[in-house]
């Protein structure tokens, strides 16, 4: 399957919730302003009414870290959500991002630096810095 990202544009932002809720993801309170700024990235099939997962950016001083990123239940493990980190990769880097040790396995294959998160047993911290390591 050939997965696009693209930049989210305000049209998607209903169907952008909707990836993230069914994630179970909190979805941002600024949410159109971070599609306005371009921080927010959807991958689809190609058909662009079929939005297969989204990935919302927080920009920082330098980089950006990643909030949440989603992909629909039937479509996950088919490289939708790793399409979705590689474009933010090439958009801004380093990237950072917060995650349950149930995605540490995906983190990790895209080349992630991992660390737990000091203080809680169960979450742990990501960072990449483009170039692999």
């Amino acid at each position: 399957m050939s997965v696009s990202v693209r930049e989210a544009t305000a049209e998607d932002q209903l169907d952008v919730r909707r990836v993230l809720d069914a994630a179970m993801l909190d979805v941002r309170d600024d949410l159109g302003e971070r599609i306005e700024a371009g921080d927010v990235l959807v991958a689809s099939d190609g058909d662009r009414d079929s939005m297969l997962g989204a990935l919302v950016l927080v920009p920082r001083d330098s980089g950006a870290h990643i909030d949440a990123v989603a992909v629909r239940r039937a479509r996950r493990a088919q490289g939708v959500g790793s399409a979705l980190v590689r474009a933010a990769a090439e958009r801004r880097t380093p990237l950072t991002a917060a995650f349950d040790p149930g995605v540490r396995p995906f983190y990790e294959s895209l080349g992630f630096e991992i660390s737990p998160v000091e203080g809680e047993d169960e979450r742990f911290r990501g960072r990449y810095d483009g170039n692999g390591e």
